[in-house]
């Protein structure tokens, strides 16, 4: 697959996550603990796509690699919050268990692109 086509589907990878994690999000405890862990998870989750949408739009190779570097740290904080949320029994296991796996996978693919980055 060339560069561009990835960049492309991975584009469309990170929306649909964003997507995903609002749709979760929506159905948190409307609790003041709730209303904090929504407030991270929302912003952590949707972050990852803006960022990765700038990264391929930006104008230095160091520009680049730092916002994949922003990619992978918001990736990683999404997952957290979908750790706590999962030990809290918020939401059923196997509900929220695809979106972990398919946070922790861009965790990995982020991570991937960073390291190759310092070749």
């Amino acid at each position: 697959m060339e560069n561009k086509e990835f960049s492309k589907q991975l584009e469309k990878r990170t929306k649909n996550f964003a997507i995903s994690i609002i749709k979760l999000s929506v159905e948190l405890p409307f609790t003041s603990e709730g209303k904090v862990i929504k407030n991270q998870l929302t912003k952590s989750g949707t972050s990852i796509g803006a960022n990765y949408r700038e990264a391929n739009r930006s104008r230095s190779k160091a520009d680049f690699k730092n916002k994949i570097k922003i990619c992978e740290s918001e990736a990683s904080e999404t997952v957290y919050w979908l750790e706590i949320i999962d030990s809290l029994q918020w939401l059923e296991t196997d509900k929220i268990e695809l979106i972990i796996n398919e946070a922790s996978e861009l965790v990995a693919i982020f991570t991937s692109i960073g390291k190759k980055l310092n070749l």
